[in-house]
């Protein structure tokens, strides 16, 4: 008896068919191949309370370590908000003109660190979880779908305080109430761009690390700290069109004038920024999508 196992040829019926013949006849397929778009996306929905759960477990661990847990989620973007305030607000006089601006600079940091900490995890998404990508089955998009579910529970933490702020300086008023449509296009938004990054970051190993100076020159561009319609009123118009389609303005515009319509204007707010809102999303939500099933099959690999 030989000590090794040996293959023959197909014999019988199948004499003669090549193993994508065979394949095919008795329903097999390439394992880990990209399944069509359509299923995909079923696959993923199958699994939305596995997403939920994921992300709901590593946000109740992410500060298990630190003395004061899960105060660290109120209290970073609350320091980053003294910080800016400090030196935007007091030493350069980055005030000037802007009603409320403690309120006004504390919706700008909480929004966009929304975005910005959603990319970072997404970036990260793939790279830091191959364990659990090769040990387990399942569309991989539901990784760095769950971490920006992280960022907006997050986030929806820290608005208990935002509001707090906000109603020391001003009365709710029923624009309160566009808060909610302005952070679901924000949350379709960052999960587009996690998405795209999470391949990129797969892909590129160094990417996790030039994120950071990337993130930070596209806050002092988006007007976090100061408002972009004054800081780019004297530049050329097409300067001025770029710099307020910044995806990030826009939705810290929307969040603003929800909570401090006193602080603009019918001239500063566009009336067609919710379009501008909605488009972002829609081309960010789709764009990165397709984008990150485009290279499912590649995930983990290597």
């Amino acid at each position: 008896m030989s000590d090794s196992l040996s293959f023959s040829a197909p014999s019988g019926a199948d004499a003669g068919l090549t193993p994508k013949q065979l394949a095919a006849k008795y329903g097999l397929s390439v394992s880990g191949k990209r399944p069509g778009f359509s299923q995909y996306v079923r696959e993923l929905w199958a699994r939305r309370h596995f997403i939920v759960a994921f992300a709901t477990a590593r946000l109740v661990a992410q500060y298990t370590t630190a003395k004061l847990g899960q105060v660290w989620q109120v209290l970073t973007p609350l320091l980053n908000c003294a910080v800016f305030y400090l030196v935007f607000g007091v030493m350069m006089n980055g005030s000037n003109g802007i009603p409320d601006y403690i309120a006004w600079l504390c919706i700008g940091v909480f929004v966009f660190q929304f975005s910005q900490s959603a990319v970072l995890s997404g970036t990260r998404a793939i790279s830091d979880n191959l364990g659990l990508i090769r040990a387990l089955h399942f569309p991989r998009a539901a990784l760095p779908i769950a971490f920006t579910i992280i960022q907006l529970q997050q986030l929806l933490i820290s608005m208990v305080v935002l509001v707090g702020i906000v109603m020391f300086f001003q009365l709710p008023t029923m624009s309160w109430a566009l808060v909610i449509p302005a952070l679901l296009l924000q949350c379709v938004f960052n999960t587009g761009l996690a998405l795209a990054m999470a391949r990129i970051g797969a892909k590129t190993s160094d990417m996790a690390q030039l994120m950071p100076f990337l993130l930070r020159t596209w806050m002092y561009t988006s007007g976090v700290m100061y408002s972009v319609q004054s800081a780019v009123d004297k530049w050329p118009t097409v300067f001025q069109v770029l710099f307020r389609m910044n995806p990030a303005s826009v939705y810290m515009d929307l969040i603003r004038y929800a909570f401090m319509p006193n602080a603009y204007n019918k001239h500063a707010l566009p009336d067609h920024i919710w379009l501008i809102a909605f488009g972002w999303a829609l081309v960010a939500g789709v764009a990165g999508f397709i984008f990150f099933w485009k290279a499912e099959e590649e995930y983990g690999r290597g």
